[in-house]
């Protein structure tokens, strides 16, 4: 046998072993033992894992662990593509690595590269687990590409290199189980007990710029530094009345740091979805305006993409395996550019929702396909924009600036601005009539703004080593480097614009691929006016409208906007940077750690666990630890981990012993997010807590197992208003005795004002402490305290939209940093504010008690985002404490503890969860 012959042998029994290892892999009925979109049938996590590992042993496909949930599961990627591409997984990683940071390409070489690759899809399911259709379409689909040989499945295959990624494995295992759990079918639900994300339950989709959570570094790592997909395909539920699904292209406003390519390509791979759905006879698909998703905001698995050149996709569809129906919505009825295809009324089952997911799929794939090569470069052509834009003089457009050459134009007078309509941009003015469409104005006015060299956009930013709080500087710029971003080290001294800065500080600049992810962690966001029409109610924003995160985290830096350059160290991509560690000094009587920086309080904790004494000072809240071989333990520990800095010193005078508080931390049947964010808070802060749920409250007794007691928004009621009624607490704990197992029982209920609030109340005039947050401080309220609404009419009514509305924005506060429970901050601070509560004092506060603590010094507080009428805030008051006989309440509107990500406002917090020790 000749050489030639032998090696086509071997390639034929080769093949022959992959055939026959594809025809090995079961259907999914054969290995779940139903159909994929059968009625009242779910698969959990386990069997779904246990399938796509199956699946792996087709040549098509391999499985991948990207890491460990919160919960301690595998989470699962699947790498579907051609046999012939899977051998070479590494090399094209590598093309899309390259093309999506443009670095040091030639527009030649990025084609060349573009003609190489293959465009890389993400679509991934279950994020959010009671929205099952994603989990199971993403089954179906994953089956259909390892088996399916027809002509688009083949092409599709050989264009695309398909990364199915299981969002959220511990939110399927819980909500599958329990829908699972009853014989009788018709009992079946998805009212789970408690979050199902350990922490945060739908607000795993909050995440993706902070990266808290374990599942999102897993996500985010792979889709920043590992894969950089061109398409992220992100599904979700449920679709607006009246329809079968909301997709792309979404309504404005999109954000302004974006590149237009990458939402004229959004639009052009939405086209590609609905034309599918059309051709296939599935109606029921609206867009734009057809639905509130918009692609302003970060944050979001699919959102975040758009600041890295990615087309993100987000589906919203109907269908649950219990039957449900299409309601009857007349107006969805009318054909529209939104909705060219209405679908009628009709019951719906769990299979038609499962079958439209997987013709979306295809149309995105085979859109790939049919453009791999655009796809790949058009991510070059994005990230060498961004480059080019952040190596020169650049302005972005937006409505402040718009309406910087309107009031140039009026010899800057403001008096006259007016209030945009739907996408109608921040106090703009209509001049020339027509909204702009009538006659132009003299360039003078457009260079007076954007040819102003004071308005450009930054070239980059300095993140000084010596603030205050470093510790916190380094996490956020880890989130920078999780995010794929390009950060620099000074590994010396150097001045820019002549200013020193020490070595060890960090640099950005914006000459970089994913330009618009750096302006939006440090530049403020300038949401447009958007009103329904001019004069009418606002649209309501799809998240939050500003969250510039160097804001809410507190962290110090300068905007430098000429070109500049250092002993700077580029950070290799993805390498987290270790907290700065100082160990504290050996020989001391004690030491002193500031209260400026959050991790102090870290320390604070894991001394007082370890049985050491711990002071702080009355004087600005300072800690004191006196000197013992246990204590400088922990200090050396939580030095080397989380750069807690401590300094020899003797004993101040002003110096009070503090214990640990016995902490009790609100939550409710089916759980809150707000609760859940703050829970694991104490976790990474090392405080000891108890989840405690309204059935405690109301029995009372509180001040015997408890000394504070954290109230997160949406935990306490409104009082009644005249003639009307008052709110529920927890609108999550209302389920009815009947239909929960009796091992959860005792979490039902919610806070009442005729049982819990008296119980509350006594707690207080015990000597407990309560803290409120957001909308819980409804007990101010509750308790008639001399404070008010500040936000309302001359008739005491609450002020309607059209006159003031502030969706979530960061605003500036004056701080009173003298009082224990603002120690550490500065005497002012950027807060995220989310029409939250602001009050008016009775001119007899003071003499009961109550202190500000934070205010609104002006009638122009906004830093990012969008606030209409800010003009009403000007004095109010945001925070305060009150004396309620030997107890205290604090009082927060602002969102001090917001998603975990606002570090610059945690000590407002963390300051009221010790006690005083009793003088012997």
């Amino acid at each position: 046998m000749t050489c030639k012959n032998l090696c086509t042998l071997c390639t034929a029994l080769l093949l022959g072993t992959a055939t026959l290892k594809a025809q090995t892999i079961p259907s999914p009925k054969e290995h779940f033992g139903f159909n994929i979109g059968d009625d009242y049938q779910l698969a959990n996590y386990t069997q779904t894992e246990a399938y796509f590992k199956k699946l792996a042993a087709s040549p098509r496909a391999k499985f991948v662990d990207i890491g460990l949930t919160e919960e301690g599961r595998h989470q699962l990627m699947l790498i579907v593509s051609s046999p012939e591409n899977m051998k070479k997984l590494d090399q094209y990683k590598d093309i899309s690595q390259k093309l999506a940071r443009a670095e040091n390409l030639t527009d030649d070489q990025a084609r060349k590269l573009a003609e190489q690759g293959k465009a890389v899809v993400w679509i991934d399911g279950g994020l959010h687990a009671s929205e099952v259709v994603g989990a199971h379409q993403l089954i179906q689909t994953a089956y259909s590409l390892v088996t399916r040989t027809d002509e688009e499945t083949m092409r599709i295959l050989d264009k695309d290199i398909i990364l199915f990624v299981h969002a959220n494995p511990d939110g399927q295992e819980l909500v599958s189980n329990w829908y699972m759990k009853d014989a009788d079918v018709k009992k079946r639900n998805t009212n789970v007990p408690r979050l199902w994300e350990k922490y945060i339950g739908h607000d795993n989709n909050r995440d993706f710029y902070m990266m808290n959570m374990k599942e999102t570094q897993n996500i985010t790592r792979q889709q920043y530094l590992e894969w950089l997909p061109q398409i992220v395909y992100n599904h979700h539920q449920t679709g607006p009345a009246g329809t079968v699904l909301s997709g792309p292209p979404y309504r404005d406003p999109f954000n302004y740091v974006f590149d237009p390519l990458m939402v004229t390509s959004l639009d052009a791979v939405g086209a590609a979805m609905v034309s599918r759905l059309n051709q296939e006879g599935k109606p029921g698909y609206t867009e734009r305006q057809g639905s509130e998703y918009s692609t302003w905001w970060n944050g979001g698995l699919r959102t975040a993409t758009y600041f890295h050149n990615m087309v993100g996709l987000l589906t919203e569809i109907i269908g649950s395996p219990t039957p449900s129906s299409v309601p009857l919505v007349p107006d969805r009825l009318i054909p529209s550019g939104a909705t060219p295809f209405p679908v009628t009324p009709q019951v719906w089952h769990f299979k038609q929702s499962i079958d439209y997911s997987v013709s979306l799929n295809y149309a995105v794939l085979n859109y790939a396909a049919r453009n791999a090569d655009e796809m790949l470069f058009n991510s070059y052509r994005m990230g060498k924009n961004s480059i080019e834009r952040g190596s020169k003089d650049y302005w972005t457009l937006s409505p402040k600036r718009i309406e910087q050459i309107n009031a140039a134009a009026r010899g800057g007078d403001t008096s006259t601005a007016q209030r945009g309509g739907r996408g109608g941009a921040s106090g703009a003015v209509t001049l020339g009539g027509g909204g702009g469409f009538g006659r132009g104005m003299s360039m003078k006015y457009y260079d007076t703004v954007l040819k102003n060299p004071a308005l450009r956009d930054p070239r980059g930013y300095i993140i000084p080593a010596d603030q205050a709080d470093f510790a916190t500087a380094v996490r956020f710029i880890n989130t920078c480097i999780r995010s794929g971003l390009i950060v620099e080290k000074a590994t010396a001294a150097f001045t820019v614009g002549g200013k020193s800065y020490p070595a060890g500080s960090f640099v950005m600049k914006t000459a970089q691929a994913f330009r618009p992810e750096v302006l939006d962690r440090f530049e403020p966001q300038d949401h447009p006016n958007d009103f329904q029409y001019p004069g009418g109610p606002p649209i309501r924003p799809y998240d939050m409208t500003g969250w510039t995160l160097s804001y809410q985290m507190g962290v110090k830096f300068d905007r430098i906007l000429d070109d500049f350059n250092g002993p700077f160290k580029r950070i290799p991509y993805g390498e987290l940077q270790p907290m700065p560690s100082v160990a504290a000094p050996a020989i001391a009587k004690g030491y002193t750690i500031s209260a400026k920086a959050n991790n102090s309080f870290i320390a604070m904790n894991d001394l007082l666990s370890a049985g050491a004494q711990v002071f702080r000072t009355t004087d600005g809240g300072d800690f004191y630890v006196p000197y013992s071989v246990k204590a400088k333990a922990v200090l050396d520990k939580d030095a080397a981990d989380w750069g807690v800095k401590a300094t020899a010193s003797a004993k101040p005078k002003t110096a009070a012993p503090v214990a640990a508080a016995r902490i009790a931390l609100w939550d409710n049947y089916g759980g809150s997010m707000a609760s859940g964010w703050t829970r694991w808070m104490f976790e990474q802060y090392h405080y000891p807590f108890k989840l405690v749920y309204p059935q405690e409250f109301d029995a009372g007794d509180l001040k015997s197992k408890y000394d504070v007691i954290v109230f997160v928004g949406g935990a306490i009621p409104a009082v009644a208003r005249a003639g009307g009624r008052g709110g529920f607490g927890g609108g999550g704990g209302g389920f009815g005795q009947d239909n929960v197992p009796d091992e959860f029982k005792t979490w039902t209920g919610r806070i009442t004002p005729d049982k819990t609030i008296p119980q509350l109340k006594a707690f207080l005039e015990a000597g407990g402490t309560i803290v409120t947050i957001g909308s819980s401080a409804n007990l101010a309220y509750q308790l008639n305290l001399p404070v008010k609404n500040a936000i309302v009419d001359d008739k005491g009514n609450p002020l309607s939209g059209d006159k003031y509305y502030i969706p979530g924005s960061v605003l500036r506060v004056a701080v009173d940093n003298t009082q224990p429970a603002t120690w550490g901050m500065e005497k002012e601070a950027d807060v995220l504010f989310d029409n939250s509560p602001a009050f008016k004092l009775d001119a007899d506060a003071a003499s009961k008690g109550i202190k500000p603590l934070m205010w609104f010094p002006n009638d122009k507080p906004l830093r990012s985002g969008w606030a209409f009428g800010q003009k009403y805030l000007k004095d109010d008051v945001t925070a305060f404490s009150a004396q309620v006989g030997k107890g205290n309440l604090y009082v927060f509107g602002p969102e001090i503890n917001f998603r975990a990500q606002s570090h610059g406002t945690f000590k407002l917090l963390f300051n009221e969860l010790y006690t005083t020790v009793p003088a012997k």
